[in-house]
């Protein structure tokens, strides 16, 4: 089948240059109907059932404990199990419900990409905080300006992010720095 595949694409392409020979190659088609039909319609046929009445982390949560020792996050070599990723997104949470996240309370979350910010994204959204994604890469001004459009209250960062963030009347929550009092 994968032959077969293979060269209704090559008869295709041929059909197409021989066609429009003056046509450029990267214009050619390389997929006959029955293919991008399949492509474009059933390949593409992703969409299911999800319960619209419960909040994404408590989905989450469920699936958490439903298989715990599943890899949930893989980042090179590295993975984090679901179980892993419940239980420090849930400290954070108790850490930042400590710090006055709740209900309305916009709380940035200035990561590079890594484990800690799917921790803090969830973390998050389970003390009742409303997500500000904020890249460290931004200019100071730009993330000055985020952050009082959205009236963030708390930064969710490491130290070394921290130093560059513009001064704001915001609580930063250093990951590194905090790591021993999240985890009590």
């Amino acid at each position: 089948s994968t032959i077969e595949r293979l060269l209704e694409g090559l008869t295709c392409l041929l059909e197409g240059a021989l066609g429009d020979p003056d046509q450029a190659l990267s214009a050619l088609p390389v997929l006959g109907s029955e293919q991008a039909r399949r492509l474009a319609v059933e390949w593409n046929a992703t969409a299911s059932d999800y319960p619209r009445d419960r909040p994404v982390h408590a989905l989450f949560s469920e699936q958490a404990g439903r298989a715990p020792q599943a890899t949930a996050l893989a980042l090179g070599e590295a993975t984090m199990s679901y179980g892993e990723l419940e239980a420090r997104s849930n400290q954070l949470a108790w850490h930042l419900k400590a710090r006055g996240v709740g209900p309305e309370v916009v709380v940035g979350l200035c990561l590079e990409r890594s484990f800690e910010m799917v921790v803090g994204l969830l973390a998050i959204l389970k003390a009742g905080g409303a997500y500000l994604p904020l890249d460290p890469d931004y200019p100071a001004e730009r993330l000055r300006f985020m952050l009082d459009d959205a009236g963030a209250m708390v930064v969710v960062t490491t130290q070394a992010i921290a130093d560059g963030l513009p001064a704001y009347g915001v609580l930063p929550v250093l990951l590194d720095e905090e790591a021993q009092a999240i985890a009590a």
